[in-house]
């Protein structure tokens, strides 16, 4: 057995067992208070799962991404929001992972995230762009003894309050363009975050995500020298995409597991008779998760193998664009449809909220999947694309 596979089955080991003892004992608090998962956080940073695709020179553990895509769908299957925290630090680990250009700050950034367990959080959705997250208004501002600032309006930080440092994206510079962005990577001592309402929304109520307003202080070594339209269509949109669908992958799996048991326990009650007729409403949604199952599991493998090429250059094509832009409309739409549809095997049971078989925290935490980076956004950007696209 190679040392990669021992290092993500040691992972995934750790993961498994995070997923049991802490995310899913804790998902119905943590859902009906709407706070932040602590006990499943924590008991990552005790994992070293934080630093997890952080590469070994650094400190990290060096796992792979398909390592890293599995913890978000076990994860998910216990606790959508404990899972969507892991996957957008994940994000941000491999925004910076994959793009440090040789950056002596950054790299040391890795080691201090490695030894430390810092959590990472993002700033890339901002008031008055529409949502394209392609565009900032925020920009680098120089400042004295060459401090640099900026302070940017955001609809939504997801577990702002609680992260350690934050990656944002603004403008290189005040007279930048509105395409023209950095990443820059800032540290709790040198920012504030001011909130800017509160946090009770259907689903994913436990990444705690109020809008709010961030204001960092920053030498200019903290932002990546690699152009963010560089960075998003490489790695941001696609790992972003990826991950989220493999949570909500592992959501729609834990409702379809429990639509299952329901069928289970009525046949019991009727053995070596015909099976129930909810068994037969159990078909039609195993066809719709297999359907997701599939979906998900052929971009992670595209993904992987466009990684792998010299210069990832296919990642920056239109029709690698329009593949992970489908996977996650495509995503965000089949997750609720299984949860409803495993609704519809266990009825009344599933529907209540204090039953074993119950599946209504699913539903409700896969209806926020189509608002990140909300579905007609990306066909609107899709719709362009494919008018010009020689290939798809």
């Amino acid at each position: 057995m190679s040392i990669s596979v021992d290092r993500d089955q040691a992972f995934l080991a750790g993961i498994h067992r995070i997923a049991e003892e802490f995310a899913g004992p804790n998902a119905a608090d943590v859902d009906k208070n709407a706070r932040f998962p602590h006990e499943a956080v924590e008991a990552m940073r005790e994992e070293r799962a934080l630093s997890a695709f952080v590469p070994t020179e650094f400190g990290g553990a060096g796992v792979s991404f398909e390592a890293i895509a599995e913890a978000c769908f076990e994860l998910g299957r216990r606790c959508g929001a404990s899972a969507m925290v892991f996957a957008m630090h994940q994000i941000q680990v491999a925004s910076i992972v994959r793009h440090l250009d040789g950056s002596p700050w950054f790299e040391d950034y890795l080691r201090r995230l490695s030894d430390e367990q810092r959590l990472i959080a993002s700033a890339t959705s901002e008031v008055g762009t529409g949502g394209d997250m392609g565009k900032s208004i925020a920009a680098v501002t120089p400042g004295a003894d060459g401090v640099h600032n900026f302070e940017k309006q955001c609809p939504t930080v997801s577990y702002g309050q609680h992260a350690d440092d934050l990656l944002t994206t603004v403008r290189r510079a005040p007279d930048a363009e509105p395409g023209d962005q950095v990443l820059v990577l800032t540290r709790r001592d040198q920012m504030e975050m001011e909130p800017n309402g509160t946090w009770d929304p259907l689903g994913m109520r436990g990444t705690c995500s109020p809008g709010c307003t961030v204001r960092a202080t920053f030498p200019l070594e903290q932002a990546l020298t690699i152009p963010f339209s560089t960075i998003a269509p490489e790695t941001m949109v696609p790992v972003s995409h990826i991950t989220w669908s493999h949570l909500w992958l592992g959501i729609a799996t834990d409702a379809f597991d429990r639509a299952r048991a329901f069928v289970k326990a009525a046949a019991k009650r009727n053995p070596g008779g015909e099976p129930p007729p909810a068994a037969h409403r159990l078909s039609h949604v195993m066809s719709e998760l297999s359907l997701l199952r599939a979906e998900v599991s052929s971009a992670l493998r595209e993904f992987v193998d466009a990684s792998e090429e010299p210069g990832r250059e296919s990642l920056t094509t239109m029709r690698s664009a329009l593949r992970f832009n489908n996977l996650k409309i495509a995503a965000s739409e089949q997750a609720p449809r299984v949860c409803q549809g495993a609704m519809g095997v266990t009825g009344i049971v599933g529907f209540k909220n204090d039953t074993p078989f119950s599946v209504g925290r699913h539903l409700r935490d896969t209806m926020s999947a189509c608002l990140m980076i909300a579905n007609e956004r990306i066909h609107q950007t899709n719709a362009g694309l494919l008018l010009i696209a020689k290939e798809v």
